[in-house]
């Protein structure tokens, strides 16, 4: 009787750490969408559909933009608070002195934390997308 309760408090035990270890690694990810093209850390990104993951608990992380599976461009973020919480997933762009577009944050619908891209958190930001 006693191996039948430790065993139901393991299988109950293992449960938890997995549903919230899952839960843990959909916090470090989100979807990015661009209405035209634009680039990120230099790399130039089509219209379209992307995901986005970032590694790091900190204020400074590292993100990884994928298309499908593919990682198509990987540069520095951090985290920054939002005065309220972002209607929607939207990419702020701003325009460059050449005339070409970058993307400068990343919002989530929903989230009142965003990912500035770069080191500098004092960017100039432009329209949401």
């Amino acid at each position: 009787m006693n191996i039948a309760r430790v065993s139901k408090n393991l299988v109950l035990g293992l449960a938890v750490l997995l549903a919230s270890s899952a839960f843990a690694s959909n916090a470090n990810k989100g979807s990015l969408q661009l209405s035209d093209a634009a680039s990120i850390g230099g790399t130039q990104l089509k219209a379209g559909d992307y995901e986005v993951k970032w590694d790091g608990d900190g204020a400074n992380v590292q993100l990884s933009v994928l298309k499908g599976k593919k990682v198509v461009a990987t540069v520095p973020a951090h985290m920054i608070d939002l005065p309220n919480k972002a209607a929607g997933d939207s990419a702020v762009v701003k325009k460059n002195a050449d005339g070409t577009e970058s993307v400068a944050e990343i919002r989530f619908g929903g989230k009142n934390k965003a990912l500035a891209i770069g080191n500098d958190s004092s960017a100039n930001y432009g329209s949401t997308r």
